[in-house]
């Protein structure tokens, strides 16, 4: 890290510079990713005590952790301006007047072996003193820039000592003035009462505990008239305050839920005190993409760029297997082959938790990359399984199966009766590949469009290739369906994908499957080419799905969709396939839940940030926050099906909102 004088720290801060640095004695840590009118403080976080006093201190290293407050840097590293204290406060309390920063005593135990020297104070009150210049230099250039200025002030307190029930978070007012401040003190303490945290009952309570009597709030109460400090203690509910022994989901979570909350609550501070007409908490996070997410976000995509699930799964003899079973359907089991693996999944998975996520400082990215991890570490174990009885525990592990909801809404969709006659499939593989080649002229995207006798489906999108299967023939509105399926969304989302700064939306996040399926269903309705017969075709798939995964053969499931669900044998066997092969694929009935979740996304929420790249539902609040701080851009590409208005069939209109 950076090693900067105090008069260099001083120095960017007047000129409005970012950094990230340290003093050069290593008692702080400064990072101000962009100048926001607000500032979070961590100045008990520290725990180093300089080489002199060592030998000088009564206290062993657990002592001492026991009263700091070991974390709270954490919790807070999300947000844009952060001063972290790095020493303990046994060498001085940034939170005591400069008399009395040093301690002699404290919580009842001598500290040190014999009274410091004269030097020694001199040394650490110095420290103090310089914190303090940069502390009032910080604020003061935040009150003359934007008017305001508002400081977060993280501790942390030893409960267990306390002999009643003490709140999770304890704001101190004694040094605010409550009648100018009122409603950001509630609302405030409103958000931290709503914060959830991992088999916690969260509490927050104004001075109760703690009253905010530190030396830093009345450090600013003295000096700045135009900025409201907060401090905030923070009950030791994320380790064993005993044993120091931290509880990480809860450090996990607390990071996220204080990103939430403070960030929140600035942007409502701002808005009212100042003349900004329109702000967003993601409006004041930083704008630039830090360097340590470019530098795992380039190693991740290096290490899992050539992980292609389907191009692994999709069996090498589809078609003489479908000819040999379609002759002994009653007692013939197929015998799928498979393309051998040509990556060391021992050296992938190594190589994926190597990587330095805990760099990243901003919790939700963080978060992000942990999932996006870990669903790569389970993807691998699905295509070293392919072919053997483990596959099907991990496709369940990575699709999951249906539940009763969705095979309650196949059910539901397979009893409504045909009430158009199909077109007849007049349209061959290459006046296809064609049509897909005009649709992609027209949305102005370079790709590359040809035919496979490979495929178990029609068409299929690989990154910017398109292929269609030649054994199949289409009709019109089944065509168009495909073209906005494939193209307008698959093919989109990779495009989009290759104009962001994240290659991680190439690879794709957690649950982009039932995402993209989702979307790409929605779109073939909402271009009018989405026949009830389609429909029923993703009905069938979850049907399909959960015949398998109840122990039900090949076989049985071919005849029950055969005979009982009156499917042709082609068709019947497309369907059981997909759902066979590798030994049990539960991915297919994604698309009719997808489609589900995409309808009630699309009826309440505005979708463009979905298409970035290959998202996830679950992240969209975070990639619309990214799009919003413009560390994302926004998608060159949207499917043309959104633009359509009033194109579709009514009577798939009714049954689609039945679903639930």
């Amino acid at each position: 890290m950076l090693q900067l004088t105090e008069a260099e720290v001083l120095d960017k801060i007047q000129q409005l510079i970012p950094f990230e640095a340290q003093l050069n004695d290593s008692s702080l840590t400064i990072r101000i990713s962009e100048y926001q009118p607000y500032i979070a403080t961590a100045i008990h976080h520290g725990h180093r005590l300089r080489g002199d006093l060592m030998p000088k201190c009564l206290l062993n290293e657990d002592e001492r952790y026991f009263e700091e407050d070991p974390f709270t840097g954490d919790f807070i590293s999300s947000l844009p301006i952060v001063l972290q204290g790095e020493d303990s406060r046994y060498e001085y309390d940034l939170n005591r007047a400069p008399d009395n920063c040093i301690y002699e005593e404290a919580w009842g135990k001598p500290v040190w072996t014999e009274p410091l020297t004269d030097t020694e104070r001199a040394v650490s009150l110095e420290k103090h003193n310089t914190y303090y210049r940069i502390l009032a230099c910080l604020i003061d250039t935040l009150e003359s820039h934007f008017g305001l200025c508002l400081l977060y002030d993280i501790h942390s307190y030893n409960h267990q000592r306390i002999d009643r029930d003490v709140p999770v978070f304890n704001l101190g007012t004694k040094q605010v003035n409550r009648r100018r401040w009122r409603k950001e003190i509630d609302s405030l303490m409103d958000k931290f009462r709503q914060i959830e945290l991992p088999n916690i009952d969260v509490t927050a309570e104004v001075n109760d505990v703690f009253q905010g009597m530190g030396y830093q709030a009345t450090f600013v109460k003295n000096n700045f008239t135009n900025t409201l400090i907060m401090p905030l203690e923070v009950k030791k509910v994320f380790m064993d305050e005993a044993r120091g022994e931290s509880y990480p989901l809860v450090i996990e979570k607390m990071k996220a839920e204080m990103k939430n909350v403070l960030t929140e609550h600035a942007a409502e501070t701002i808005l009212r005190r100042t003349k900004v007409k329109k702000l967003t908490s993601s409006h004041i996070l930083a704008s630039k993409l830090p360097r340590e997410v470019i530098k795992l976000d380039r190693q991740l995509y290096t290490i899992a760029r050539g992980v292609n699930t389907l191009s692994y799964i999709n069996p090498l003899n589809i078609k003489q297997e479908k000819r040999r079973f379609l002759q002994r359907p009653h007692d013939y089991q197929p015998d799928f082959t498979y393309r051998q693996l040509d990556l060391d999944p021992y050296k992938f998975r190594e190589q994926l938790y190597r990587l330095p996520v805990e760099d990243i400082r901003d919790a939700d990215i963080q978060q992000m990359y942990r999932k996006v991890i870990d669903q790569l570490a389970v993807r691998i174990d699905l295509l070293t399984s392919i072919g053997t009885d483990e596959f099907l525990y991990n496709s369940l592990r990575y699709y999951g199966q249906p539940d009763q909801q969705d095979i309650a809404n196949a059910n539901f969709i397979l009893h409504a009766c045909e009430y158009e006659v199909p077109e007849d499939e007049t349209i061959t593989a290459q006046q296809a590949i064609q049509a897909f080649k005009d649709a992609a002229d027209e949305y102005g995207i370079k790709c590359k469009i040809a035919g496979s006798k490979q495929l178990i489906a029609r068409a299929m999108v690989s990154g910017r290739n398109i292929k269609v299967n030649l054994g199949a023939k289409f009709n019109q509105k089944d065509l168009n369906a495909l073209i906005h399926h494939e193209l307008g969304v698959h093919l989109v989302t990779s495009a989009n994908a290759e104009m962001q700064p994240l290659k991680v939306l190439q690879l794709g996040l957690p649950g982009n499957t039932h995402t993209q399926e989702g979307l790409a269903i929605l779109c073939e309705h909402l271009s009018g080419s989405f026949p009830l017969h389609r429909l029923k075709t993703l009905a069938l798939r979850v049907i399909a799905v959960d015949m398998m995964v109840r122990g039900e053969t090949f076989n049985e499931t071919f005849h029950a969709l055969h005979h009982d669900y009156k499917l042709n044998k082609d068709d019947a066997f497309t369907i059981t396939a997909r759902a066979y092969r590798g030994g049990g694929f539960t991915k297919d009935y994604l698309y009719l839940k997808g489609l589900k979740d995409a309808l009630h996304a699309y009826a309440n929420e505005d979708l463009t940030s979905l298409f970035v790249g290959k998202t996830g539902f679950e992240f969209k609040p975070l990639l619309d926050e990214l799009i919003t701080r413009e560390i994302l851009n926004k998608p060159a590409f949207l499917p043309k099906a959104l633009e359509l208005k009033d194109n579709h069939d009514p009577i798939i209109e009714y049954m689609l909102r039945c679903i639930k």
